[in-house]
Protein backbone atom coordinates (compact mmCIF):
# COMPACT_ATOMS: atom_id res chain seq x y z
CA UNK A 1 0.00 0.00 0.00
CA UNK A 2 1.88 3.11 -1.19
CA UNK A 3 1.52 6.55 0.71
CA UNK A 4 0.35 9.05 -1.34
CA UNK A 5 3.06 11.38 -1.57
CA UNK A 6 3.10 14.93 -0.04
CA UNK A 7 1.50 17.55 -2.40
CA UNK A 8 0.44 20.88 -1.55
CA UNK A 9 -3.03 20.21 -2.52
CA UNK A 10 -2.85 17.47 0.09
CA UNK A 11 -1.41 19.43 2.73
CA UNK A 12 -3.72 21.91 2.60
CA UNK A 13 -6.74 19.45 3.01
CA UNK A 14 -4.73 18.15 6.40
CA UNK A 15 -5.27 21.98 7.07
CA UNK A 16 -8.69 22.35 6.57
CA UNK A 17 -9.24 18.83 8.74
CA UNK A 18 -7.74 20.14 11.21
CA UNK A 19 -9.74 22.84 11.93
CA UNK A 20 -12.81 20.36 12.51
CA UNK A 21 -11.22 18.39 15.45
CA UNK A 22 -12.22 20.70 17.96
CA UNK A 23 -11.29 19.04 21.12
CA UNK A 24 -7.37 19.80 19.14
CA UNK A 25 -7.86 23.34 18.05
CA UNK A 26 -9.64 24.14 21.40
CA UNK A 27 -6.74 22.42 23.03
CA UNK A 28 -4.23 24.33 20.80
CA UNK A 29 -5.66 27.33 21.65
CA UNK A 30 -5.47 27.18 25.33
CA UNK A 31 -1.94 26.20 25.39
CA UNK A 32 -0.93 29.24 23.15
CA UNK A 33 -2.03 31.76 25.43
CA UNK A 34 -1.02 30.16 28.76
CA UNK A 35 2.48 29.84 27.14
CA UNK A 36 2.51 32.82 25.15
CA UNK A 37 0.48 35.21 27.08
CA UNK A 38 0.05 34.26 30.43
CA UNK A 39 2.86 32.94 31.66
CA UNK A 40 5.75 33.67 28.94
CA UNK A 41 8.80 32.99 30.61
CA UNK A 42 10.69 30.01 32.60
CA UNK A 43 12.00 31.58 35.59
CA UNK A 44 9.58 31.02 38.58
CA UNK A 45 8.42 27.27 39.78
CA UNK A 46 4.48 27.80 39.49
CA UNK A 47 4.79 29.24 36.14
CA UNK A 48 6.66 26.78 34.73
CA UNK A 49 5.00 23.65 36.65
CA UNK A 50 1.79 24.71 35.20
CA UNK A 51 3.13 24.66 31.73
CA UNK A 52 4.62 20.89 32.45
CA UNK A 53 1.23 20.11 33.74
CA UNK A 54 -1.01 21.34 31.33
CA UNK A 55 1.03 19.90 28.74
CA UNK A 56 1.33 16.41 30.29
CA UNK A 57 -1.87 16.39 30.59
CA UNK A 58 -3.46 17.76 27.29
CA UNK A 59 -1.05 15.40 25.42
CA UNK A 60 -0.63 12.51 27.81
CA UNK A 61 3.46 12.57 27.53
CA UNK A 62 3.59 10.29 30.69
CA UNK A 63 5.90 12.99 32.49
CA UNK A 64 5.21 10.82 36.25
CA UNK A 65 7.30 13.98 37.84
CA UNK A 66 6.67 17.65 36.92
CA UNK A 67 8.23 18.99 39.84
CA UNK A 68 11.94 17.68 38.74
CA UNK A 69 11.13 18.39 34.90
CA UNK A 70 9.73 21.98 36.08
CA UNK A 71 13.18 22.32 38.43
CA UNK A 72 15.55 21.12 35.26
CA UNK A 73 13.46 23.78 32.71
CA UNK A 74 14.17 26.91 35.20
CA UNK A 75 17.67 25.68 35.87
CA UNK A 76 18.68 25.33 32.31
CA UNK A 77 17.68 29.20 32.14
CA UNK A 78 16.10 29.22 28.75
CA UNK A 79 14.38 32.28 27.80
CA UNK A 80 17.43 33.61 26.05
CA UNK A 81 17.88 30.28 24.07
CA UNK A 82 14.06 30.43 23.25
CA UNK A 83 14.66 33.59 21.78
CA UNK A 84 17.76 32.51 19.21
CA UNK A 85 15.72 28.93 17.60
CA UNK A 86 18.35 27.40 19.55
CA UNK A 87 17.57 23.66 18.74
CA UNK A 88 20.23 22.11 20.96
CA UNK A 89 17.85 23.06 23.87
CA UNK A 90 15.16 20.14 22.83
CA UNK A 91 17.81 17.85 23.66
CA UNK A 92 18.54 19.61 26.59
CA UNK A 93 14.99 20.07 28.10
CA UNK A 94 14.33 16.11 27.58
CA UNK A 95 17.59 14.41 29.88
CA UNK A 96 16.08 14.83 33.51
CA UNK A 97 17.64 13.92 36.53
CA UNK A 98 14.54 12.72 38.51
CA UNK A 99 14.71 12.35 42.10
CA UNK A 100 18.40 12.26 41.86
CA UNK A 101 18.19 8.78 41.20
CA UNK A 102 17.90 8.47 37.23
CA UNK A 103 18.51 10.30 34.20
CA UNK A 104 14.88 10.06 32.15
CA UNK A 105 14.63 11.30 28.00
CA UNK A 106 11.65 12.99 27.65
CA UNK A 107 11.98 13.85 23.99
CA UNK A 108 8.63 14.81 22.61
CA UNK A 109 7.78 16.20 25.50
CA UNK A 110 10.45 18.53 25.09
CA UNK A 111 9.64 19.14 21.32
CA UNK A 112 6.06 20.15 22.35
CA UNK A 113 7.44 22.64 25.25
CA UNK A 114 9.24 24.62 22.98
CA UNK A 115 6.91 24.49 20.42
CA UNK A 116 4.09 25.91 22.48
CA UNK A 117 6.30 29.07 22.96
CA UNK A 118 7.77 29.20 19.12
CA UNK A 119 5.52 26.89 16.73
CA UNK A 120 6.80 28.16 13.78
CA UNK A 121 10.80 27.18 14.86
CA UNK A 122 10.42 24.59 17.10
CA UNK A 123 8.19 21.08 15.22
CA UNK A 124 6.79 18.96 17.19
CA UNK A 125 7.93 15.21 17.52
CA UNK A 126 5.68 12.42 17.47
CA UNK A 127 6.27 8.81 17.03
CA UNK A 128 3.23 8.72 14.40
CA UNK A 129 5.57 11.61 12.57
CA UNK A 130 8.38 9.60 13.04
CA UNK A 131 6.69 6.52 11.62
CA UNK A 132 5.52 8.36 8.23
CA UNK A 133 8.78 9.97 8.08
CA UNK A 134 10.79 6.91 7.90
CA UNK A 135 7.53 5.37 5.61
CA UNK A 136 8.49 8.30 3.25
CA UNK A 137 12.33 8.05 3.68
CA UNK A 138 12.06 4.29 2.02
CA UNK A 139 9.35 4.76 -0.83
CA UNK A 140 10.67 8.10 -2.00
CA UNK A 141 14.14 8.64 -0.79
CA UNK A 142 13.33 12.45 0.37
CA UNK A 143 16.58 12.82 2.23
CA UNK A 144 19.41 10.52 3.65
CA UNK A 145 19.02 10.25 7.11
CA UNK A 146 18.93 7.32 10.14
CA UNK A 147 15.45 6.74 12.52
CA UNK A 148 18.04 7.48 15.56
CA UNK A 149 18.53 11.32 13.90
CA UNK A 150 14.92 11.99 14.48
CA UNK A 151 16.00 12.44 17.99
CA UNK A 152 18.83 14.62 17.80
CA UNK A 153 16.68 17.82 17.35
CA UNK A 154 18.63 19.82 15.02
CA UNK A 155 18.68 17.20 13.01
CA UNK A 156 15.39 16.52 13.27
CA UNK A 157 14.30 20.03 12.13
CA UNK A 158 16.66 19.79 9.16
CA UNK A 159 15.16 16.91 8.08
CA UNK A 160 11.49 18.07 8.07
CA UNK A 161 13.27 21.34 5.94
CA UNK A 162 14.69 18.79 3.54
CA UNK A 163 10.79 17.43 3.68
CA UNK A 164 9.21 20.59 2.95
CA UNK A 165 11.60 21.52 0.04
CA UNK A 166 11.80 18.05 -1.58
CA UNK A 167 8.18 17.59 -1.92
CA UNK A 168 8.12 21.68 -2.60
CA UNK A 169 5.72 22.39 0.06
CA UNK A 170 7.66 25.92 0.81
CA UNK A 171 4.29 27.57 1.09
CA UNK A 172 3.72 25.80 4.42
CA UNK A 173 5.98 26.62 7.80
CA UNK A 174 6.61 24.23 10.05
CA UNK A 175 3.88 24.27 12.14
CA UNK A 176 1.28 23.25 8.93
CA UNK A 177 3.80 20.73 7.89
CA UNK A 178 3.88 19.02 11.57
CA UNK A 179 0.14 19.48 11.43
CA UNK A 180 -0.15 17.76 8.08
CA UNK A 181 2.64 14.74 9.12
CA UNK A 182 0.96 13.78 12.42
CA UNK A 183 -2.43 13.90 10.94
CA UNK A 184 -1.13 11.78 8.16
CA UNK A 185 0.89 9.24 9.79
CA UNK A 186 -2.47 8.63 12.46
CA UNK A 187 -4.72 7.84 9.71
CA UNK A 188 -2.09 5.87 7.96
CA UNK A 189 -1.38 3.63 10.98
CA UNK A 190 -3.77 3.93 12.80
CA UNK A 191 -6.01 1.82 9.48
CA UNK A 192 -3.37 -0.38 9.34
CA UNK A 193 -3.21 -1.31 13.15
CA UNK A 194 -7.08 -1.93 12.43
CA UNK A 195 -6.09 -3.77 9.89
CA UNK A 196 -3.96 -6.13 12.04
CA UNK A 197 -6.90 -6.25 14.74
CA UNK A 198 -9.38 -7.25 12.08
CA UNK A 199 -7.17 -10.06 10.63
CA UNK A 200 -6.33 -11.34 14.44
CA UNK A 201 -10.00 -11.74 14.92
CA UNK A 202 -11.30 -13.16 11.54
CA UNK A 203 -8.03 -15.36 10.82
CA UNK A 204 -7.70 -13.42 7.35
CA UNK A 205 -4.25 -13.47 5.91
CA UNK A 206 -1.75 -10.18 6.44
CA UNK A 207 -2.20 -8.04 3.60
CA UNK A 208 1.37 -6.55 2.58
CA UNK A 209 2.09 -2.87 3.08
CA UNK A 210 5.28 -1.30 1.28
CA UNK A 211 6.85 1.08 4.11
Amino acid sequence: MRIPAPSKQLVSQYQKKWETLENYVAQESSLRKLFTETYPYNTEMDEVLIKVCSLNDFYSTNIFSPFSVAKHIISLNIDARLNDNDTSLVNDIAKVNVNGKKEFNFYSFATKYCSHHKPKEFPIYDSYVEKLLMALKKQDNFFNFRKLDLKIYSSYKNILIAFREFYNLEDFDLKQIDKYLWQAGKDYYSQKQDTKILQIKTGLPTLQHQD
